[in-house]
This record gives structure tokens, sequence and C-alpha cells, in this order.
């Protein structure tokens, strides 16, 4: 086989920390990675990743190499697109992920633009409401909602969210406003499970931090099915701002106990650092953060 090409499938397999990772990355099957590696692992004569039941770890002789593989590669891109110019435009595949409602609102109409712009590109989407980790499934670019931990990805602040509860019009007219968070026990409670799997809601309130614990009468694992709920009168929720801002827009729910809001969530877009990151990693970031920062519901 190739050896440039026996190398990308080794870094692809060495930073997905799997083969299947590493397959989904590269679109070929898990056999081919599997007879990728063994091919190259007997070029070398040296066993280049440690193979468990759930993972796959890159061995100590082979970290130098796989240090040197990638380097290598992004050195090869590097030229590839010297070669075909500055404006060459972008080709291949791109994997991107987002929670679910995030990825329909804002998301995927950047994918279209992008697609339209850019017709020799592919994309998949992966939409999710937990935090994926990239290398490990094989994904090029991701949006993070709240605080970061450290990593070795690249993260450009795109703006804000707020935790919003809120309620329709008809449920306040009848049950009342709440004036306090202390106020929500008296009040049927919508929970989305992927917002607040605890039922524990923070406020904060003249620079006090209060929590409440709630007791849902509907808890539900869907936002949307929490939004759908809501809307039609059956209780108060909390959901993110841009999640429930067309329906306050519409006049569907209205945002109660604002002067209890918790601090802003930031938002981020994240893809691996380096400054070998391809062409269509870097016009599709670009993209994506001039979307986001002109979203109104992201201030």
């Amino acid at each position: 086989m190739d050896r440039l090409h026996l190398m990308n499938v080794f870094v692809a397999v060495g930073e997905a920390g799997s083969f299947a990772g590493g397959a989904r990355r590269l679109g070929m099957s898990p056999p081919a990675v599997t007879r990728a590696i063994a091919a190259l692992e007997a070029r070398l004569g040296v066993k280049l990743l440690n193979r468990t039941t759930r993972f796959v770890r890159v061995t100590e002789a082979g970290q130098r190499y796989f240090d040197d593989a990638r380097r290598i590669i992004g050195e090869v891109d590097e030229a590839d697109e010297a070669a075909a110019g500055i404006n060459a435009e972008p080709r291949g595949h791109l994997a991107v992920t987002a929670p679910i409602l995030f990825g329909k609102m804002f998301v995927t109409p950047g994918i279209v633009e992008y697609l339209q712009r850019y017709p020799a590109m592919e994309v998949s989407g992966l939409f999710l409401d937990r935090v994926v980790n990239l290398l490990e499934e094989g994904l090029d670019v991701g949006v993070r909602i709240g605080e970061l931990p450290d990593s070795s990805m690249k993260a450009i602040g795109v703006g804000h969210v707020r935790r919003v509860v809120c309620a329709s019009p008809a449920y306040l007219k009848r049950q009342g406003t709440p004036k306090t968070p202390a106020d929500l026990a008296r009040h049927c409670v919508v929970l989305s499970s992927t917002v607040t799997p605890n039922a524990d809601w923070k406020f904060a309130h003249d620079t006090k931090t209060t929590v409440v614990r709630v007791k849902p009468r509907l808890a539900v694992t869907s936002n949307e099915a929490a939004i759908e709920a809501t809307c039609r009168g059956f209780g108060i929720t909390r959901l993110l701002s841009y999640q429930v801002a067309p329906h306050i827009a519409a006049g569907q729910l209205k945002a109660v106990l604002t002067g209890y809001e918790p601090p802003r969530l930031p938002v981020h877009v994240v893809h691996r650092e380096g400054r070998h990151a391809s062409a269509k990693v870097r016009t599709f970031v670009d993209l994506m953060i001039a979307r986001l920062r002109s979203a109104p519901d992201l201030k």
C-alpha cells in the first residue's frame, strides 16, 4: 500500500483512539483500516498500537512515528494547497457536531450555505445533546455551549446564551407569575433532563446564588417536547435562551424570573488546533463564526 496512505490511516486511528472512529473519519470500512495498520506495522517491524476491547492507544515506540506522521501529513496538505493556489476550492468530506436544537436552528443553515458555496464538499452533521469527543468520533468541527475544559482544541468565542424560565401567557394568567425562585414550589414544572438532569435550578440575584430543587410533574429527554408542553399551557420550564427565543417572540411563551438569571454561558466553535488546519475546516469555521456572531439570539 502507499506509504502516505498508511500514515494517514495510522494518524486517524491514533487520534480517534479506535479503529471505528478512524474508519468513520476517513470514510473507510473498519476491516480496511485494520489491514492498513497491520501492513504499516509489518513494513516498519514494530508494534504501533496497543489494542483493547474498548480503545486503542499509541505505543511508546509508535508515539514518535505518530508525531512525525502527523507533521508530514500536515506538510503534504499544505503543499497541495499551496500548489493549487490560495483560492483553491475546498473539496472532500467534513464532519460537524452540535447540540440538537442548536444544530437545527444555526448549524444546518450554515452547512447549506457552505455546500452551496463549495460544490466539491460533502458534510455530515452529528447533532446530539451531549458533549462529543471530536477526536474519538472522527469529527472536524464542533459547537460547544458552556465553559470549556483545557484541551488541544482551538476554541473561538461566537456568543452567549442564558438559562431562561418561561411559561405560556395562558398558564401565567391561570396560575399567577412567580416573583422569586421560591415561588416555583407551587407551580407545575416541566423538566428537560438534557438541560437540568439533577432538577436543581441555580439562580443569581444581588451577588447571591440560590439553588432550588424542583419536582417536575413532567420530565422529558427532549427540549422540543418540553417546549411543546409549555406552549400548551401545562406548566413552567427552563431552557436556554436560543431554544425558546422564537416562541417568546411569537408570544407563545413569556420569560419570568428574569432578575434571577445566572451568568450567561459562552458559545464556542471548536476544532483541532494547529497551523496545518485544512482549507475545508478553515473555510467552514470562518463561515460559521461570521453567521453565529451576527445571530441576535446569541448576543
